[in-house]
């Protein structure tokens, strides 16, 4: 069996201490749906055929698999796609995060526990500090590691060597990387949002997992309504499921599924009550934009990061608004969505 860990505060939590720690009433609560083979992996075409590339290279020559950097939207598959490449690889996983390596030395605890090989996957990887990024470059480059002993006149280097291992790291900001990191690793990635077929792919092995007798049209409607991300697909079923258990319904066909995602007040395109709203008040009090983000957060009542981060790209990929140097415009086809009348007032 294969090993993982988690880094905690310092210590190192692997795959078989966090296990036997679970009653069988926690371990059966909600079973895995993430792809466990490269080969399950759906939606990312022209990403998997380039990793499959690298895997069977980087076994045929019975190496370790390059650095790699994967990035995009959340909920798209970063992290299952790093434990995808620990399997294929029949290697060990450790995860952590960016904001949890603090020190130099918890930087330390986790490369020197890595075996031969093993994958350290750290998510959300830009948001590491400089002065830990300066340690991994030689980690990543030569294997091995320099920490300074001591400070003062009794200040000295003790150079640390490791095992051969992969770094893979995870953004969603990949911008917020330094160039010299960022150059370090020999494969990068982009996962893009997934297509309405796909996520219905997706949906169907979903429910097989889960043991939910979903039809292909119920999965069509959750679907259109996932916004392009398994994440929120498989979040939407479970939600659905529910609805269907309380109704006391076996099957999941598009009427439970309509009738399930309406009290999240989800429409057909996936748009909640803020998204909404954020199109309604550009254009009752903005009269459609352009209108700044300070001022747009104010009339909504939501915090400026959060609407440019979380609701935006969405609405943009929609075709529903525009960022424009101005500030955010409202498109025809939101005016056509939610039924209203353009003006030109």
């Amino acid at each position: 069996m294969l090993e993982w860990g988690i880094f905690i505060g310092g210590s190192l939590l692997t795959h078989s201490s966090i296990e036997s720690s679970w009653s069988e009433p926690d371990r059966s609560y909600e079973l895995p749906l993430r792809p466990q083979s490269l080969a399950d992996f759906e939606g990312q075409e022209a990403l998997s055929s380039r990793l499959s590339v690298i895997l069977q290279a980087a076994k045929g020559r019975g190496e370790p698999l390059g650095h790699s950097l994967f990035y995009g939207p959340p909920g798209l598959g970063k992290t299952t796609l790093a434990g995808i490449l620990a399997k294929e690889m029949g290697t060990n996983l450790v995860v952590t995060s960016g904001p949890v390596i603090e020190k130099a030395g918890d930087l330390a605890g986790l490369l020197t526990h890595l075996k031969a090989g093993d994958i350290l996957f750290i998510d959300e990887i830009h948001r590491l500090t400089r002065q830990i990024e300066e340690y991994l470059y030689p980690a990543m480059e030569d294997f091995s590691l320099d920490l300074m002993i001591d400070s003062g006149p009794a200040a000295r280097s003790v150079q640390l060597k490791l095992e051969p291992f992969t770094l893979v790291g995870a953004t969603t900001q990949v911008g917020q990387l330094s160039a010299p990191l960022r150059s370090r690793f020999l494969f990068t990635g982009r996962l893009e949002y997934y297509s309405e077929p796909v996520l219905t792919t997706i949906l169907l092995r979903s429910s097989s997992i889960l043991g939910v007798q979903l039809t292909a049209e119920g999965a069509k409607e959750i679907a259109r309504r996932a916004r392009g991300t398994p994440r929120i697909a498989n979040n939407l079923l479970r939600w659905v499921r529910d609805v269907a258990w309380v109704q006391k319904s076996p099957l999941i066909d598009d009427k439970i599924a309509r009738e399930a995602l309406k009290m999240l007040s989800l429409d057909e395109r996936g748009l909640d009550e803020m998204d909404k709203k954020v199109l309604t008040v550009l254009m009752d009090q903005f009269n459609g934009g352009p209108a700044g983000i300070q001022s747009l957060a104010v009339a909504v009542g939501e915090d400026p990061t959060t609407l440019a981060e979380v609701y935006e790209p969405f609405l943009i990929l929609q075709g529903l608004l525009r960022r424009t140097p101005r500030g955010r415009e409202v498109t025809p086809l939101a005016y056509a969505h939610l039924g209203r009348s353009q003006t030109n007032e």
